[in-house]
């Protein structure tokens, strides 16, 4: 593991870096100067709103992803390196996303297709920003597609307006609401709530199942 502190627009982000090992990958390097060969992709994964990249779903996806051939970047947003647990606004969200993206993508991702993914609102996150970030699928842990009770405030649009293939993991019992699955976009359900704590070692086995699958072609 190693730590990479990234500039943004809206100041530092924090990107905590889990690589595969594999034949011909080069090491890490703490300025993100060298790239890393010999892996099939690598996957930026964010966090909840108030939460961090330790949560138990995000811990699940990385051991899923590195042990299926992907690098893995646990990107913490600038208010939550700044200590803030409110998150900052979505259009402040998604430009930190890109200018992290970019940074790895010209660095230590160098010429590795790019997968974006998160839970909750980090979810949303890769879903607004997969295009204009060039990522070639998309990961959601708990796709938010609602608030609470408030079914009228549907934010399907973000998750529908992804043209890559998506996985959501989603709780039986997510009080969020739940995606249904559509043209390129699969749906795990999982037995639990918005927090998907309930059986982490089922998230990791979605996760791995997906991806191997998808990265089958890449070799």
């Amino acid at each position: 593991m190693s730590g990479l502190t990234i500039p943004t627009p809206h100041g530092p982000a924090e990107a905590e870096l889990h690589c595969c090992p594999g034949p011909g990958a080069e090491p890490l390097s703490g300025s993100g100067a060298e790239p890393l060969f010999g892996q099939r992709a690598a996957l930026l994964l964010g966090h909840g709103a108030g939460g961090a990249t330790s949560a138990p779903d995000l811990v699940a996806t990385t051991r899923a992803a590195t042990a299926s051939g992907v690098h893995v970047a646990l990107i913490s947003q600038p208010y939550r390196v700044a200590g803030r647990r409110a998150p900052a606004p979505a259009r402040q969200l998604d430009e930190a996303w890109l200018a992290v993206a970019r940074y790895l993508a010209d660095g230590v991702f160098a010429d590795l297709p790019l997968v974006f993914g998160g839970r909750s609102s980090g979810a949303r996150v890769a879903c607004r920003t997969a295009v204009a970030g060039g990522a070639v699928a998309v990961l959601c842990l708990a796709f938010p597609v609602h608030p609470p009770g408030r079914p009228d405030r549907d934010r399907m649009r973000e998750l529908d307006g992804v043209d890559v293939p998506v996985l959501v993991v989603q709780g039986e019992r997510d009080r969020f609401g739940r995606p249904e699955p559509a043209a390129g976009r699969e749906v795990v359900l999982l037995p639990g709530d918005h927090s998907l704590t309930a059986d982490p070692a089922a998230v990791e086995r979605a996760v791995a199942w997906w991806l191997q699958r998808w990265l089958s072609p890449l070799g």
